[in-house]
């Protein structure tokens, strides 16, 4: 049974305004390929809703089969720390061939974000953050990734543009329409 996913929270990654009329939740994990495939997809979905949509990115790193995943979520926790989420998010998706540690301590570089911020965080510091994000989606029915989720509801439909904005649209429509 699931009980849905947690609210939007204030340390959740969130681009977009509040008020939009339509939140796009994404549970991902970096090192996963479908969260790959899924990444340039979602930046279109983005670009076509523009100010109507908020879109909110939490972990859910699949550590059992993607070795990488915990410390790709951990500098991408790091560098939300430092005001650069969202550059290392699309960094870190746009290297997925390259997330060993090595890669990763050159990303943080890139990112400017500091050496010891980056130890601390592969020492667990966010993994709070993080485990809370997975827990939440677990308990809200996340079991791979990507999962999708559209003013709380879990979106099942085809993962292309087009799809995703005509559910988009519509969810923001019910929610525009008064009730009767």
């Amino acid at each position: 049974m699931t009980h849905g996913i947690p609210p939007i929270a204030a340390d959740d990654h969130v681009l977009g305004p509040s008020d939009a009329p339509v939140t796009l939740v994404e549970y991902g994990d970096y090192q996963c390929p479908y969260c790959g495939e899924a990444y340039p997809i979602l930046k279109a979905v983005q670009q076509e809703m523009g100010s109507r949509l908020r879109f909110v990115f939490r972990n859910f790193p699949l550590v059992d089969m993607h070795v990488h995943a915990r410390r790709a979520a951990q500098l991408a926790e790091a560098a939300a720390d430092a005001g650069v989420f969202w550059p290392a998010h699309d960094m870190l998706f746009e290297n997925q061939d390259a997330l060993d540690d090595r890669s990763l301590a050159h990303y943080g570089d890139r990112l400017g974000l500091d050496r010891a911020a980056l130890v601390s965080a592969f020492a667990g510091r966010y993994d709070d953050k993080i485990e809370r994000d997975f827990i939440g989606g677990i308990r809200g029915g996340v079991n791979g990734t990507p999962s999708l989720f559209i003013n709380g509801l879990r979106y099942e439909g085809p993962r292309d543009v087009e799809s995703i904005v005509a559910a988009l649209r519509d969810s923001a429509g019910r929610v525009a329409q008064p009730a009767l």
